[in-house]
């Protein structure tokens, strides 16, 4: 092993863990009331995402790295084990179908391999070399972004794969429960969420994952806010794929463009489902043309907006005529 990943499970790395501890508080949790035990539980959801609020600064910070590396070719690559590599896929396939984020812009480093995502796979986590291979295999660029996350902080795989994504000059994310640990010291961008301990000790799933979730959400949510895949609280690189998403990206066409429903669902159509598009056709313009002022502007409808609205003001008498009642709005 060498010393990049050895000083990772150095022992003086290896910090109070609360999450393994058992709460003197809950020791009874089994004799209680099922009544008593699930306020226990339910406070204890509670109390991890309150959690989340001194880490805010951090987690924004690592936000705005991300975007500002991602490019237009840049990924987002999950690393994890056990549990938390689990919340992390949850995370990460969701970015496709909500965003339109391509596919072969994320990636998951799973202890274990695909596998994993659904059965515990032995000694996986500590397989520090298995991590190496797949952070090598992935071919990582300045423009991509690793996050990693483990409860502990100290998990052998995770720590060594985000160590590894760092000399490849990626833009590392370190997203653990308990301070002082290797996760943390090996990330550009550390997150530390003290959730403290579990109401059944050692099982991060329950305080320890919602509190990732949550952050996880935040880091992935903000960069496409900041990517401009969010648009008035839309998201509008949402592809129509079934007649329920068809029906709500209709709607966001007509409160685009503040035209009827039905006439959305025409201009849908002649965008081939691209809502963005479809708003701007409704508003008067031609494909070619809406498509070329999209370009111009990264996709980002709120600066597509922007610019016609300086234009307008530019030149009043040679605004674009606009059809089916639409406004410009900034």
């Amino acid at each position: 092993m060498n010393r990049l990943r050895s000083s990772a499970f150095d022992g003086a790395w290896i910090n109070h863990t609360a999450t393994e501890e058992v709460d003197p508080r809950f020791a009874d949790l089994d004799a209680w009331s099922l009544t008593s035990a699930m306020e226990a539980m339910w406070e204890g959801q509670l109390a991890a995402v309150a959690a989340i609020g001194h880490a805010l600064p951090a987690i924004t910070a690592a936000t705005e790295a991300a975007k500002a590396a991602l490019g237009d070719h840049g990924r987002i690559v999950y690393v994890g084990a056990g549990t938390s590599a689990r919340v992390a896929v949850q995370d990460g396939a969701e970015l496709m179908p909500t965003f339109a984020w391509p596919s072969e812009r994320v990636r998951f480093i799973v202890a274990g391999g695909d596998s994993a995502f659904v059965t515990s796979i032995e000694g996986a986590e500590d397989d520090v070399d298995d991590a190496v291979t797949q952070i090598d295999a992935a071919r990582l660029t300045q423009h991509d972004v690793v996050i990693a996350v483990a409860a502990s902080g100290t998990t052998p795989f995770t720590v060594a794969a985000l160590q590894q994504a760092g000399s490849f000059g990626a833009v590392t994310i370190g997203v653990a429960n308990n301070p002082g640990t290797a996760l943390l010291a090996s990330a550009k961008f550390p997150i530390l969420i003290e959730t403290g301990r579990e109401l059944i000790a050692g099982s991060t799933r329950m305080k320890a994952g919602t509190a990732q979730k949550v952050v996880l959400n935040l880091i992935s949510s903000g960069i496409m806010l900041r990517l401009g895949r969010v648009y008035r609280g839309m998201m509008v690189n949402m592809q129509p794929t079934n007649a329920k998403l068809k029906r709500r990206a209709e709607a966001m066409v007509a409160q685009i463009a503040h035209c009827d429903p039905s006439h959305a669902a025409r201009w849908l159509e002649q965008a081939e489902g691209d809502i963005k598009t479809a708003g701007l056709l409704a508003l008067g313009f031609d494909r070619v043309d809406a498509e070329t002022i999209l370009k111009n502007c990264d996709g980002n409808l709120r600066r597509v907006f922007a610019e016609l609205v300086k234009d307008r003001d530019r030149h009043p008498k040679g605004a674009t005529a606009r059809k089916q009642g639409g406004a410009v709005e900034p």
